[in-house]
Protein backbone atom coordinates (compact mmCIF):
# COMPACT_ATOMS: atom_id res chain seq x y z
CA UNK A 1 0.00 0.00 0.00
CA UNK A 2 1.37 3.44 -0.90
CA UNK A 3 0.78 6.68 0.93
CA UNK A 4 1.66 10.27 0.35
CA UNK A 5 0.08 13.46 -0.95
CA UNK A 6 -2.35 13.01 -3.82
CA UNK A 7 -1.14 16.26 -5.33
CA UNK A 8 2.66 16.45 -5.06
CA UNK A 9 4.16 19.92 -4.76
CA UNK A 10 5.18 21.76 -7.89
CA UNK A 11 8.55 20.52 -9.10
CA UNK A 12 8.32 17.27 -7.10
CA UNK A 13 8.63 15.16 -10.25
CA UNK A 14 12.08 16.59 -10.84
CA UNK A 15 13.28 15.48 -7.40
CA UNK A 16 14.88 12.10 -6.89
CA UNK A 17 12.83 9.20 -5.57
CA UNK A 18 14.80 9.00 -2.28
CA UNK A 19 14.12 12.70 -1.63
CA UNK A 20 10.43 12.25 -2.33
CA UNK A 21 10.25 9.19 -0.07
CA UNK A 22 12.15 11.02 2.69
CA UNK A 23 9.56 13.81 2.53
CA UNK A 24 6.74 11.24 2.60
CA UNK A 25 8.23 9.60 5.70
CA UNK A 26 8.44 13.00 7.41
CA UNK A 27 4.79 13.67 6.54
CA UNK A 28 3.88 10.24 7.92
CA UNK A 29 5.67 11.00 11.19
CA UNK A 30 3.82 14.32 11.52
CA UNK A 31 0.44 12.80 10.69
CA UNK A 32 0.84 10.24 13.46
CA UNK A 33 2.20 12.69 15.98
CA UNK A 34 5.37 10.70 16.59
CA UNK A 35 7.92 12.15 19.00
CA UNK A 36 11.72 11.85 19.32
CA UNK A 37 12.57 8.33 20.42
CA UNK A 38 9.48 6.72 18.89
CA UNK A 39 10.22 3.65 16.79
CA UNK A 40 9.82 3.82 13.02
CA UNK A 41 8.59 0.90 10.90
CA UNK A 42 11.16 -1.63 9.73
CA UNK A 43 12.55 -1.68 6.23
CA UNK A 44 10.12 -4.30 4.91
CA UNK A 45 7.11 -2.31 6.16
CA UNK A 46 8.47 0.90 4.65
CA UNK A 47 8.95 -0.83 1.30
CA UNK A 48 5.33 -1.99 1.37
CA UNK A 49 3.92 1.26 2.74
CA UNK A 50 5.60 3.55 0.22
CA UNK A 51 5.75 1.15 -2.71
CA UNK A 52 9.46 1.71 -3.36
CA UNK A 53 12.50 -0.53 -3.78
CA UNK A 54 14.83 -1.50 -0.95
CA UNK A 55 17.56 0.73 -2.38
CA UNK A 56 15.27 3.77 -2.51
CA UNK A 57 14.05 3.24 1.06
CA UNK A 58 17.60 2.85 2.37
CA UNK A 59 18.75 6.02 0.61
CA UNK A 60 15.73 7.92 1.95
CA UNK A 61 16.57 6.78 5.48
CA UNK A 62 20.21 7.81 5.01
CA UNK A 63 19.01 11.27 3.97
CA UNK A 64 16.86 11.52 7.10
CA UNK A 65 19.78 10.38 9.25
CA UNK A 66 21.98 13.08 7.70
CA UNK A 67 19.30 15.63 8.62
CA UNK A 68 19.24 14.36 12.19
CA UNK A 69 15.60 13.31 11.91
CA UNK A 70 16.26 9.56 12.14
CA UNK A 71 18.52 7.72 14.56
CA UNK A 72 19.55 4.13 14.03
CA UNK A 73 20.47 1.84 16.92
CA UNK A 74 22.02 -1.60 16.66
CA UNK A 75 21.82 -4.62 18.95
CA UNK A 76 18.87 -5.84 21.02
CA UNK A 77 16.00 -3.41 20.79
CA UNK A 78 17.69 -1.67 17.87
CA UNK A 79 16.09 -0.20 14.79
CA UNK A 80 15.22 3.21 13.42
CA UNK A 81 13.77 5.90 15.65
CA UNK A 82 12.54 9.46 15.29
CA UNK A 83 15.41 11.84 16.02
CA UNK A 84 15.44 15.45 17.21
CA UNK A 85 17.79 18.02 15.70
CA UNK A 86 19.80 19.59 18.52
CA UNK A 87 20.28 23.34 18.82
CA UNK A 88 24.02 22.81 18.37
CA UNK A 89 23.53 20.94 15.10
CA UNK A 90 21.02 23.47 13.79
CA UNK A 91 23.39 26.31 14.70
CA UNK A 92 26.32 24.66 12.95
CA UNK A 93 24.30 24.08 9.78
CA UNK A 94 23.05 27.66 9.78
CA UNK A 95 26.54 29.05 10.38
CA UNK A 96 27.84 27.05 7.44
CA UNK A 97 25.00 28.43 5.32
CA UNK A 98 26.19 31.94 6.16
CA UNK A 99 29.75 30.99 5.19
CA UNK A 100 28.83 31.86 1.61
CA UNK A 101 27.30 35.21 2.56
CA UNK A 102 28.90 38.40 3.78
CA UNK A 103 27.77 38.56 7.40
CA UNK A 104 29.36 41.41 9.31
CA UNK A 105 29.69 42.30 12.97
CA UNK A 106 27.28 45.17 12.27
CA UNK A 107 24.73 42.64 10.99
CA UNK A 108 25.09 40.54 14.13
CA UNK A 109 24.68 43.50 16.47
CA UNK A 110 21.70 44.82 14.56
CA UNK A 111 20.02 41.51 15.39
CA UNK A 112 21.32 41.36 18.97
CA UNK A 113 20.17 44.89 19.79
CA UNK A 114 16.72 44.09 18.40
CA UNK A 115 16.26 40.70 20.07
CA UNK A 116 18.19 40.44 23.33
CA UNK A 117 16.37 43.27 25.14
CA UNK A 118 13.08 41.54 24.29
CA UNK A 119 14.40 38.23 25.59
CA UNK A 120 15.48 39.92 28.81
CA UNK A 121 12.09 41.59 29.25
CA UNK A 122 10.26 38.29 28.69
CA UNK A 123 12.33 36.61 31.41
CA UNK A 124 11.77 39.24 34.09
CA UNK A 125 10.05 37.63 37.05
CA UNK A 126 10.00 34.25 35.32
CA UNK A 127 13.34 32.75 36.34
CA UNK A 128 13.89 30.50 39.33
CA UNK A 129 16.50 31.23 41.94
CA UNK A 130 18.48 28.28 40.61
CA UNK A 131 18.54 29.80 37.12
CA UNK A 132 19.54 33.21 38.44
CA UNK A 133 22.26 31.58 40.54
CA UNK A 134 23.55 29.83 37.41
CA UNK A 135 23.92 33.18 35.65
CA UNK A 136 25.73 34.59 38.68
CA UNK A 137 28.05 31.57 38.68
CA UNK A 138 29.01 32.24 35.05
CA UNK A 139 29.90 35.80 36.04
CA UNK A 140 32.44 34.41 38.50
CA UNK A 141 34.59 33.47 35.48
CA UNK A 142 35.26 37.18 35.03
CA UNK A 143 34.88 38.39 38.60
CA UNK A 144 38.26 40.13 38.44
CA UNK A 145 39.75 42.38 35.81
CA UNK A 146 41.95 40.58 33.28
CA UNK A 147 45.70 40.73 33.79
CA UNK A 148 46.62 40.27 30.15
CA UNK A 149 45.23 40.03 26.62
CA UNK A 150 44.70 36.26 26.69
CA UNK A 151 42.76 36.37 29.94
CA UNK A 152 40.58 39.17 28.58
CA UNK A 153 39.81 37.05 25.51
CA UNK A 154 38.73 34.16 27.76
CA UNK A 155 36.56 36.51 29.78
CA UNK A 156 34.88 37.75 26.62
CA UNK A 157 34.01 34.16 25.64
CA UNK A 158 32.68 33.52 29.15
CA UNK A 159 30.46 36.60 28.93
CA UNK A 160 28.97 35.25 25.70
CA UNK A 161 28.20 32.03 27.58
CA UNK A 162 26.10 34.18 29.94
CA UNK A 163 23.95 35.29 27.00
CA UNK A 164 23.75 31.81 25.50
CA UNK A 165 22.55 30.40 28.82
CA UNK A 166 20.02 33.18 29.20
CA UNK A 167 18.61 32.16 25.82
CA UNK A 168 17.94 28.65 27.18
CA UNK A 169 15.53 29.94 29.81
CA UNK A 170 12.87 31.57 27.65
CA UNK A 171 9.60 30.03 26.50
CA UNK A 172 9.97 31.37 22.93
CA UNK A 173 12.11 28.70 21.28
CA UNK A 174 12.67 30.76 18.11
CA UNK A 175 13.80 33.83 20.02
CA UNK A 176 16.08 31.71 22.20
CA UNK A 177 17.62 30.00 19.18
CA UNK A 178 18.36 33.32 17.45
CA UNK A 179 20.04 34.76 20.54
CA UNK A 180 22.05 31.58 21.11
CA UNK A 181 23.08 31.51 17.45
CA UNK A 182 24.46 35.05 17.62
CA UNK A 183 26.50 34.13 20.69
CA UNK A 184 27.80 31.03 18.89
CA UNK A 185 28.92 33.06 15.87
CA UNK A 186 30.70 35.59 18.08
CA UNK A 187 32.40 32.79 20.02
CA UNK A 188 33.47 30.58 17.11
CA UNK A 189 33.85 32.85 14.10
CA UNK A 190 34.97 36.26 15.32
CA UNK A 191 38.50 37.61 14.92
CA UNK A 192 39.83 40.91 16.18
CA UNK A 193 42.40 42.96 14.29
CA UNK A 194 43.14 44.92 17.45
CA UNK A 195 42.59 42.17 19.98
CA UNK A 196 42.83 43.43 23.55
CA UNK A 197 46.20 45.12 23.16
CA UNK A 198 45.78 46.37 26.73
CA UNK A 199 43.02 45.03 29.00
CA UNK A 200 40.33 47.68 29.32
CA UNK A 201 39.33 47.56 32.98
CA UNK A 202 36.74 50.32 32.62
CA UNK A 203 34.83 48.33 30.00
CA UNK A 204 35.14 45.14 32.07
CA UNK A 205 33.65 46.95 35.07
CA UNK A 206 30.83 48.44 33.00
CA UNK A 207 30.01 45.10 31.38
CA UNK A 208 29.80 43.28 34.70
CA UNK A 209 27.72 46.11 36.13
CA UNK A 210 25.27 45.71 33.25
CA UNK A 211 24.94 41.99 33.89
CA UNK A 212 24.55 42.48 37.64
CA UNK A 213 21.86 45.10 37.04
CA UNK A 214 20.16 42.76 34.59
CA UNK A 215 20.04 39.92 37.11
CA UNK A 216 18.58 42.30 39.70
CA UNK A 217 15.88 43.39 37.26
CA UNK A 218 15.11 39.78 36.34
CA UNK A 219 14.86 38.85 40.03
CA UNK A 220 12.57 41.80 40.75
CA UNK A 221 10.35 41.13 37.74
CA UNK A 222 11.08 44.57 36.26
CA UNK A 223 10.66 43.95 32.51
CA UNK A 224 11.24 47.54 31.40
CA UNK A 225 14.42 47.81 33.44
CA UNK A 226 15.66 44.46 32.09
CA UNK A 227 14.98 45.62 28.52
CA UNK A 228 16.80 48.94 29.04
CA UNK A 229 19.82 47.37 30.72
CA UNK A 230 20.22 44.76 27.99
CA UNK A 231 19.91 47.36 25.24
CA UNK A 232 22.63 49.48 26.86
CA UNK A 233 24.78 46.37 27.28
CA UNK A 234 24.39 45.43 23.60
CA UNK A 235 25.22 48.96 22.45
CA UNK A 236 28.36 48.95 24.59
CA UNK A 237 29.37 45.57 23.17
CA UNK A 238 28.88 46.84 19.62
CA UNK A 239 31.14 49.83 20.36
CA UNK A 240 33.77 47.49 21.77
CA UNK A 241 33.67 45.35 18.63
CA UNK A 242 34.07 48.46 16.48
CA UNK A 243 37.08 49.58 18.52
CA UNK A 244 38.71 46.18 18.16
CA UNK A 245 37.94 46.05 14.42
CA UNK A 246 36.22 42.70 14.82
CA UNK A 247 35.37 40.65 11.75
CA UNK A 248 33.49 37.40 11.08
CA UNK A 249 35.85 34.70 9.82
CA UNK A 250 35.21 32.69 6.67
CA UNK A 251 35.34 29.21 8.18
CA UNK A 252 33.10 26.18 8.38
CA UNK A 253 32.35 25.06 11.91
CA UNK A 254 31.88 21.57 13.28
CA UNK A 255 28.63 20.37 14.80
Amino acid sequence: MTTGPSHPPRGAARRSRPLRVADAIKDWVVERGLQPGDRLPGEAELIERFGMSKGTIREAMRLLQAQGLVETKTGPGGGSFVGAVSRERAGALLANYFYFRDVTIADIYQVRIALEPELAASLAGNLTEAQLAELEAIMQDYAHAAADAEEERRQHVASLRFHARLSDFGSNALLGFCVSFMAQILTDLTVYKRLYATPNHALWKRGRSHQSDLIAALRQGDAERARAVMKSHMEMARSLMDAQEAEVMKRFIAE
